[in-house]
């Protein structure tokens, strides 16, 4: 039954996104804040028919800890969950990828749409300003910066190497951060397109002040922080 289900919601998802094509360019006449919001629209979606198709939700906890002025958003990354379904719950969002997912035909262009910070990870000297220049143009524009530390997804129960964008963004833009962590692996797991039921934990951190640390002893407190949940 988990195959059935996993292979009804993938192609429903893919074929959602040719009317939110239209949507997407629709959105470039806005502000990438109000972009944010009216793309973030399939999202929704796709985390509804995710619950309906596979019985797979979310629970948040510390979202108390989310302050109202952007900060960066540093998050655990082990599915596809997370690279979806945080646009329905955060505030209006930009995020870090790899550029080569803007050259994706239909999905790319949505992408594209949202102004992430999109940077090019086989040029690893430059990569971490881009991040940091990109990033501090977002916050600007009154959006929060969401990074995954590790890059890559990470298999359930393990943990990659954390990277230092989010702390060198935070250190230079005088921002807060706030770790994230969760088990969306446990369900919808990298290694596998099955997907299986059941309520994923996000929990949100304490801010981490950055203030008269190293992006070294940043990104440790971002380790430390996200692996000591149990998650």
């Amino acid at each position: 039954m988990i195959y059935i289900r996993s292979i009804l919601f993938y192609l429903v998802e893919a074929l959602s996104t040719i009317p939110f094509m239209f949507v997407a360019i629709f959105a470039l006449a806005f502000k990438p804040v109000t972009r944010s919001w009216m793309i973030a629209g399939w999202a929704k979606f796709v985390t509804w028919w995710l619950r309906i198709t596979c019985g797979l939700d979310h629970e948040l906890e510390g979202m108390e800890n989310i302050p109202d002025e952007p900060c960066v958003f540093a998050c655990a990354h082990q599915s596809t969950w997370e690279t979806i379904t945080t646009q329905t719950f955060l505030p209006a969002l930009s995020w870090v990828l790899k550029k080569e997912l803007l050259s994706i035909p239909v999905f790319g262009l949505g992408l594209r749409a949202t102004g992430p910070i999109a940077i090019d990870r086989s040029d690893k000297k430059n990569a971490l300003d881009q991040v940091v220049e990109q990033g501090i143009e977002k916050f600007k524009e009154g959006r929060y910066v969401l990074i995954f530390p590790e890059g890559t997804r990470s298999p359930y129960g393990k943990s990659g190497r954390y990277k230092k964008g989010a702390a060198k963004l935070a250190i230079a833009a005088n921002k807060p951060i706030i770790p994230v962590a969760h088990d969306a692996g446990k369900y919808w797991s990298r290694d596998s397109w099955w997907i299986k039921p059941g309520t994923i934990r996000c929990i949100f951190g304490p801010p981490i002040s950055v203030e008269g640390k190293t992006d070294i002893q940043v990104t440790e407190e971002i380790q430390h922080w996200i692996e000591s949940q149990g998650l």
